[in-house]
C-alpha cells in the first residue's frame, strides 16, 4: 500500500517538473499549444442546428388551423349537476360535463340529452371563459338531444350543412371538451353511415361513423366538413370496454337535428315520424339467398305494438335465422318504395322519412311473399310506441 502511494506521488511530481520544465525548454509558446491541445481534446460546448425561419404551413394545417379559428367561439362546455344520496353523508352533488354548440346569436345552445339527463343545475361556458346558468326549453330522449338557453347576446352561431350527401372517405373535424380538456379539435375521416343503438336504446338513423378521436367529454358537440361546418353531433364511442376512444366514433346526422329543430319551432315539442318497424336492410347476394322478389329493400323484422306499421297491417318476420352470428327473421314484408321514392335499405328510409311529418299518410309498396302490394300508412310519432 505504502509503494503504491510513493509511485503516485512520484508521477505526479514528474508531470509537474515536465510542464513547468516545458517553459524553459522550449518556450512560453510551445508549452501554450500543448495546453490548448489538451483543452480541445474535451468537449466544453454543445452546438445546435436551428432552422433559419418557421417552415410554411401545407395546404392541409393551413385549412385545419382556418376551421378551428372559425369554429371555436360556437363550441361551448357543458356542466350538469345532479343531487345523489350517499347513506353516510347525505345529499352530494354529482357533475358530469359535456359538449354543445350555439346555434342562435341570442343564446340557444344544442347538445345532447345524455350530457343533461336528470340534472338539477346546468351551467354553459363559452370559449372566453364566460359561465352561464342555462335553462332546458327541449329534452328529447328518443333521439338523444336537447336544447339550452342561456342569457348572453351576440353569440358565434354555427353553421349548419347538410348530411344526405355525405361520402365515406371525407375529411371531418370534431371539436369539444373530452376529459374536460376545453377547445380540443381532431381530425379524421367518415368510415361508414349506419343505423346504430346507443346503450340506452335510441336509434340513431344514418349516424355518421368516424375514426376522429371523440371521448368522454365530446358528446353534444359538432362534427364538421373541411369547410367548418356542421354535419352532426358527436354522441356515441365504441370501445369495446375501454373508457376511452377506440377510432370508433358516431354522430347524429345534421339532417336529423334540422328535422328535430323544425317540429321544436312549429309545434312546441318533437314530432318525427315513425313507421314503428324494426328493419334489416337486404342487397343481392343476400336477397337470393334467401329467395326474395327484389334484389334490395328493408325487410321487416318486427313490427311495434301499437305503432303506424302495426295500425296499416305491415307484417314482421316470424321465422329465425341467423346473418353471420346476428339472428335475423324471415318472412316478413319486404318494403322497396314509400310514395314512389325508391328504398334500397335503411339509409333511404331514414332521408325518406325526414321529408314527411307525423300524421301524415304516405303509400308504402311492399312484397309480400312474391306479391307486390301497396299499404297505406298514418305515420306515428318516433318514440310514442308500446316495446
Amino acid at each position: 500500500m505504502r509503494v503504491r502511494r510513493i509511485v503516485l506521488i512520484v508521477i505526479l511530481v514528474g508531470a509537474f517538473l515536465y510542464l513547468t520544465s516545458s517553459i524553459h525548454v522550449f518556450g512560453p509558446r510551445h508549452a501554450s499549444n500543448l495546453l490548448s491541445h489538451l483543452e480541445r481534446s474535451v468537449p466544453t460546448s454543445l452546438h445546435l442546428t436551428t432552422a433559419d425561419a418557421q417552415p410554411a404551413f401545407t395546404p392541409q394545417e393551413l385549412n385545419n388551423i382556418a376551421v378551428y379559428k372559425r369554429v371555436l367561439p360556437s363550441v361551448v362546455n357543458v356542466t350538469s349537476t345532479q343531487l345523489s344520496f350517499d347513506f353516510f353523508y347525505g345529499v352530494e352533488p354529482q357533475q358530469g360535463q359535456g359538449s354543445g354548440f350555439v346555434l342562435t346569436k341570442d343564446g340557444r345552445i344544442l347538445t345532447n340529452y345524455h350530457v343533461i339527463e336528470n340534472a338539477q343545475r346546468v351551467e354553459v361556458t363559452l370559449s372566453d371563459k364566460h359561465r352561464y346558468p342555462a335553462q332546458i326549453i327541449l329534452q328529447d330522449p328518443s333521439h338523444d338531444i336537447a336544447l339550452l338557453q342561456i342569457d348572453a347576446k351576440n353569440l358565434t352561431p354555427a353553421v349548419l350543412s347538410e348530411s344526405r350527401d355525405l361520402q365515406v372517405g371525407q375529411n371531418v373535424y370534431a371539436i369539444g371538451n373530452p376529459f374536460g380538456l376545453n377547445g380540443t379539435m381532431t381530425t379524421g375521416i367518415i368510415s361508414s353511415i349506419r343505423t346504430v343503438r346507443e346503450p340506452g336504446g335510441t336509434l340513431i338513423d344514418n349516424a355518421i361513423q368516424t375514426d376522429a378521436a371523440i371521448n368522454p367529454g365530446n358528446s353534444g358537440g359538432p362534427l364538421l366538413n373541411s369547410r367548418g361546418e356542421v354535419i352532426g353531433m358527436n354522441t356515441l364511442i365504441a370501445t369495446n370496454g375501454a373508457p376511452q376512444s377506440s377510432g370508433i366514433g358516431f354522430a347524429i346526422p345534421v339532417d336529423t337535428l334540422r328535422a328535430i329543430l323544425s317540429d321544436f319551432q312549429k309545434y312546441g315539442r318533437v314530432r318525427r315520424p315513425s313507421l314503428g318497424i324494426e328493419s334489416l336492410s337486404i342487397g343481392p347476394d343476400l336477397a337470393q339467398q334467401i329467395g326474395l322478389p327484389a334484389d334490395s329493400g328493408v325487410l321487416i323484422q318486427r313490427v311495434l305494438p301499437g305503432s303506424a306499421a302495426e295500425h296499416a297491417g305491415l307484417r314482421g318476420g316470424n321465422q329465425r335465422a341467423y346473418l353471420g352470428n346476428t339472428p335475423i327473421y324471415l318472412g316478413g314484408d319486404l318494403i322497396v318504395a314509400i310514395n314512389s321514392q325508391q328504398v334500397t335499405d335503411t339509409q333511404d328510409l331514414a332521408q325518406i322519412m325526414d321529408q314527411y311529418r307525423a300524421g301524415d299518410t304516405v303509400k308504402v309498396t311492399v312484397y309480400r311473399g312474391r306479391r307486390q302490394m301497396t299499404v297505406s300508412v298514418t305515420l306515428g310519432e318516433a318514440g310514442q310506441v308500446s316495446t
